[in-house]
């Protein structure tokens, strides 16, 4: 972690990002195992190892290659508490009784409200949706949203990505005789919230191998349960049952976006859920397609960085319930009204974000740090943002990541967290843990994320605690950024085949990350500045026989820009990904640089 050069990547210890270049481990039987995948199933050699690169054998690559929703959907009824919430709403269904959906304000609680309340609707069900105010509600049930619920003639409440550590407001609904039923996906405790049902495949009790679905999954999977038990039922005699497939594009949209590992059930879901997305047939999904500018089919990655963060915006810095109900509305004059009102507050979001992050990094690089975790803390960061930036330093530094808003001075200031983990390191557990430790105010997660309350006079206690909680034998030291790279590649080599080749491993996300090369000793031919800060290249191989276009986005006046400007006609190493160039067409490539570093002598 010092950053030496006898085992960077092309001897990159610190580059132009600072950053130190590593190479990714194949984790699948070695080198041999990569051989195995390419030859048993007739593939070529580096898709064979970029398999083996991601854990993927030769007995599970097939199904990795070819995920189908029929081959990984599961029996819904498996899930603890699935019958009764299924029959309550079922009753509440046939009776014409009022269904509240409590959400959450981020993307996986907006596209679970949406498919709830889609779903509702086609059915006949009188539902509506309420989602709290970040900043005055905070996270969750809380009592007196739940008691209004309750009088404005809610007679059954589904929480979705929340609920599962809410004892107190879950308690006062039932008292006041409100039926609620939990569909999360956090950790829970051993002790249960008071709740006619709690579906979460991550109970302590629950035995379910579906652990790994974002909240959107959980939700599916009580849909098909609902449909099954009302067609069973013969409640669509005389009405239209619902095509489910139709919402897949919310499933994939709210797994990508709570970065849950795109493997299993999740890497199926999405899958086919893009498939549905590229039609646009969900008015606000077109509608934000437009006012983002997204070009070209929809991928997980405009799903996780086009389209998701601007459904998120509306909870980090506007309004909480914009992201539901631009998807659900049928409207398109509303939809494209609040599509635009989401990418405005996605720009405002932005630049908070950046604030907050550089002084973020600051806080990290300049003071005490633990070996396995990043915690930064500071007066005045805005609470919609921390989650943003924690996930930033996790990819930074490639270790777990907690970043702490505090409001107010000294040691009466209350501070908002959030955590984001790398893979194998539990986050979730280890805060709740902090929480019965009595370190926290509140505090919850699953296994990549986490959120917390906690007052500032308990932020030291709280750093040690996660830190001893979280060590993984990671050698001591200051936290140096990494960047880890898949392999080599020529500028020759970069072509369309290929990319044909890297798209049979998509959809890319956590647990499946999109190939990075490296481009060694390549020369700048060209550079020239395009659109709002972007670097447009030509990238050309030692001997000049071969030329690659390539594109540095948002890097102008960075350091990566400015070292791509002094280093034209001169030869230097960028790391990055292989993308079609949608604007060219046909078979086009180009080069995504994310960072770049001296060509050594």
């Amino acid at each position: 972690m010092d950053g030496s050069q006898t085992l960077a990547f092309l001897g990159v210890g610190r580059s132009v990002c600072g950053r130190r270049w590593r190479a990714r481990a194949v984790a699948a039987a070695g080198e041999g195992g990569a051989a195995a995948i390419a030859q048993g199933l007739g593939l070529p050699e580096i898709v064979g190892r970029l398999l083996a690169q991601r854990g993927v054998g030769v007995a599970e690559a097939p199904v990795f290659l070819a995920p189908r929703l029929r081959d990984q959907l599961p029996d819904p009824a498996h899930l603890t508490d699935m019958a009764p919430a299924v029959a309550r709403l079922v009753r509440a269904i046939r009776d014409g009784e009022k269904i509240a959906i409590f959400g959450d304000y981020d993307v996986d609680g907006a596209t679970s409200a949406a498919l709830l309340l889609r779903f509702f609707a086609a059915v006949g069900a009188a539902a509506t949706v309420y989602v709290p105010d970040r900043l005055r509600e905070g996270y969750g049930p809380n009592s007196p949203a739940l008691l209004r619920l309750k009088a404005d003639g809610a007679a059954v409440v589904v929480t979705v990505d929340c609920g599962a550590t809410a004892h107190a407001p879950l308690a006062a609904a039932a008292e006041a005789g409100l039926d609620v039923i939990v569909v999360d996906h956090h950790v829970a405790e051993p002790l249960l919230p008071r709740a006619l049902a709690v579906i979460n495949p991550n109970r302590l009790d629950e035995t379910s191998p579906c652990g790994a679905l974002a909240a959107v999954g959980v939700t599916f999977l009580l849909v098909v349960a609902m449909n099954r038990a009302l067609r069973q039922s013969g409640w669509y005699k005389d009405r239209n049952e619902p095509d489910l497939l139709q919402w897949l594009d919310l499933v994939a949209l709210g797994t990508v976006c709570d970065v849950v590992p795109l493997t299993g059930l999740n890497r199926a879901l999405v899958a086919q859920g893009m498939k549905v997305a590229r039609q646009l047939h969900n008015p606000g999904l077109k509608a934000l397609a437009a006012a983002a500018g997204a070009g070209g089919p929809i991928d997980a990655y405009h799903l996780g960085y086009v389209l998701g963060p601007r459904v998120n915006a509306g909870g980090r810095v506007g309004q909480a319930d914009l992201g539901a109900r631009l998807l659900t509305t049928e409207d398109p004059r509303l939809a494209a009204e609040l599509a635009n009102r989401l990418d405005a507050y996605n720009r405002e979001r932005r630049e908070i974000e950046a604030q907050t992050l550089s002084a973020a990094i600051a806080v990290v690089e300049t003071g005490p740090q633990s070996p396995s975790l990043v915690f930064a803390a500071a007066e005045g960061w805005h609470p919609g943002v921390i989650g943003i930036v924690a996930a930033r330093l996790r990819e930074r530094y490639e270790r777990p990541a907690c970043v702490v808003g505090l409001d107010g001075a000294g040691a009466e200031a209350i501070g908002k967290g959030s955590g984001r983990s790398v893979p194998g390191v539990a986050l979730g557990p280890a805060v709740i843990a902090a929480r019965q430790a009595g370190l926290l105010i509140n505090g919850g997660g699953h296994a990549m994320a986490a959120g917390f309350t906690v007052a500032a006079d308990r932020l030291a206690d709280l750093r040690a605690f996660l830190a001893e909680r979280l060590g993984d034998g990671r050698e001591s030291g200051p936290p140096v950024a990494e960047l880890a790279i898949d392999g080599a590649l020529s500028a020759a080599g970069a072509t369309a085949g290929l990319i044909d080749h890297l798209d049979a491993l998509a959809p890319f996300g956590a647990g499946n990350p999109e190939p990075r090369f490296a481009l060694p000793g390549v020369v700048v031919a060209h550079i020239e500045p395009v659109g709002q800060g972007h670097l447009r290249l030509a990238l050309a191989d030692p001997l000049g026989s071969a030329r690659l276009k390539a594109i540095a986005f948002r890097a102008a006046d960075g350091p990566l820009g400015a070292f791509l400007a002094e280093a034209r006609g001169r030869a230097v190493h960028v790391t990055g990904h292989l993308r079609r160039d949608s604007w060219r067409g046909g078979d086009a490539v180009q080069f995504v640089i994310d960072d770049a570093a001296p060509a050594q002598p």
